[in-house]
């Protein structure tokens, strides 16, 4: 089974791709990293640029589940921006028939740690431990990703 973990953002969308081997259930990295938005553009135009690359990644790895870093909600000025940017990564995904979950942050950290307060470092370390890597993935956006995507795989 093919996993897409993803971490919505305007500027930079992180995503992560692991394949789960049926008979060992042994998960394996097989892509991660951002999908990087030109700030100069229109948020129009920048929300088309995700949409196309995220085409791109499903036609490219097909997976059979996404899962999307629900949003927690900040008070900043990209907010609106950010969960704008979420509503074009569902509808892409729903448009190319992926099935897909969706887990808050703090559920992601439950499941990765045992600990929903638990720091980035922490996440960071169970998901290097979980894929067998030995450096970390980055950017950061791409860590959380695959956070997301075990956590899909965990609540299987």
């Amino acid at each position: 089974m093919r996993i897409l973990g993803i971490d919505p953002g305007l500027a930079r969308v992180g995503y992560g791709v692991i394949e789960i081997e049926p008979a060992s259930r042994a998960q394996r990295l097989l892509d991660c990293g951002i999908i990087r938005t030109d700030p100069g553009q229109s948020e129009g135009a920048r929300m088309v640029e995700i949409a196309r690359d995220l085409r791109l990644l499903v036609r490219t790895w097909r997976p059979q589940l996404a899962v999307v870093e629900k949003f927690f909600f900040y008070r900043s000025s990209t907010t609106i921006a950010v969960v704008q940017a979420r509503g074009v990564l569902l509808m892409t995904l729903a448009r190319l028939g992926v099935e897909i979950a969706e887990f808050p942050p703090m559920q992601i950290k439950q499941a990765l740690t045992g600990n929903g307060h638990a720091d980035k470092d922490d996440v960071l370390a169970a998901v290097m431990r979980e894929l067998g890597l030995e450096q970390p993935p980055r950017p950061d956006d791409a860590a959380d990703a695959l956070a997301a995507a075990l956590t899909g795989w965990f609540q299987r």
